[in-house]
């Protein structure tokens, strides 16, 4: 079966759930689906289309102090697999983590100075700044604002749950 996306009342993603876990919170109506497959679920007494995003019908607090660590995984898929510097979309094993100020510069594996790249940008830039080298960054790396996005794949998502996760 598939992965469902699980909103908060006010439309933030905060899960990624199975479908039986999501059918189940659809049954006991904690929850309401938000975007469905053209697919049904079909059962003795009922028929329910298949769930592709669902909002939990209450508000659950979720603490700010929750600390999504820094790993190639999640930089890249904070990055939507795509190169920082030139916007190519290659193969994952194809990108790396490219530090803005260099280690050696006394830059940090921090959410504020890493990025992917390219191994072609990220051989380009070296061990230069991104202005050194004649490069711009597409997007200015922050810390992700959702948890959620630690257990999104990001090329395999469903287009779907793009609009929410960004």
């Amino acid at each position: 079966m598939g992965s469902v996306l699980v909103l908060n009342a006010t439309y933030e993603p905060i899960s990624v759930v199975s479908m039986r876990r999501a059918v189940i919170l659809l049954l006991k109506e904690k929850a309401e689906i938000v975007e469905a497959a053209e697919a049904e679920l079909r059962a003795a007494n009922f028929t329910i289309r298949v769930p592709l995003v669902i909002r939990l019908v209450y508000y659950v607090r979720i603490p700010y102090k929750i600390s999504l660590p820094v790993t190639r995984r999640t930089v890249l898929a904070r990055d939507h697999y795509t190169c920082q510097y030139c916007g190519r979309q290659p193969a994952r094993k194809d990108l790396t983590v490219d530090h803005v100020i260099p280690r050696s510069r006394g830059g940090h594996t921090c959410w504020e100075n890493v990025v992917a790249a390219c191994e072609r940008c990220n051989g380009r830039k070296g061990n230069r700044t991104p202005e050194e080298a004649g490069m711009t960054l597409l997007s200015q790396p922050s810390r992700p604002r959702y948890i959620a996005l630690a257990l999104v794949e990001g090329s395999d998502a469903r287009h779907v749950w793009d609009k929410y996760l960004r």
